[in-house]
């Protein structure tokens, strides 16, 4: 399914609104720990995290994933969000806890 499919069904808040929405995702990683993901995260997964510098758009550039998740209401900063733009990752957005969210999407996954 797509970024913006998932958005639709979800309820989720796409924050990037590109082409970047028509990103493919095959399944969903949570870790806050970005290093941790870069190694075990599979591509063109999501990532659920609260983390919202640079670092997380860097990590999903090097990850090969579709898309950030960002829970519990967090906003990139604008540094970040100019990342993803950039690098065609889109960012999504969730008023839920990372698991909460995580629960919703396993309806899909």
């Amino acid at each position: 399914m797509t970024v913006k499919e998932l958005c639709e069904k979800t309820g989720f808040k796409a924050v990037t609104e590109n082409d970047s929405l028509q990103n493919e995702v095959c399944g969903v990683y949570a870790c806050d720990l970005l290093s941790w993901v870069i190694g075990r995260a599979e591509q063109n997964s999501a990532l659920v995290t609260v983390m919202t510098n640079v670092n997380v758009i860097a990590v999903a550039v090097m990850a090969d994933l579709s898309c950030v998740i960002l829970t519990e209401g967090v906003t990139l900063d604008q540094k970040a969000l100019e990342k993803a733009l950039l690098n065609d990752i889109a960012v999504v957005s969730s008023s839920l806890t990372s698991f909460e969210t995580c629960k919703k999407l396993s309806q899909y996954f």
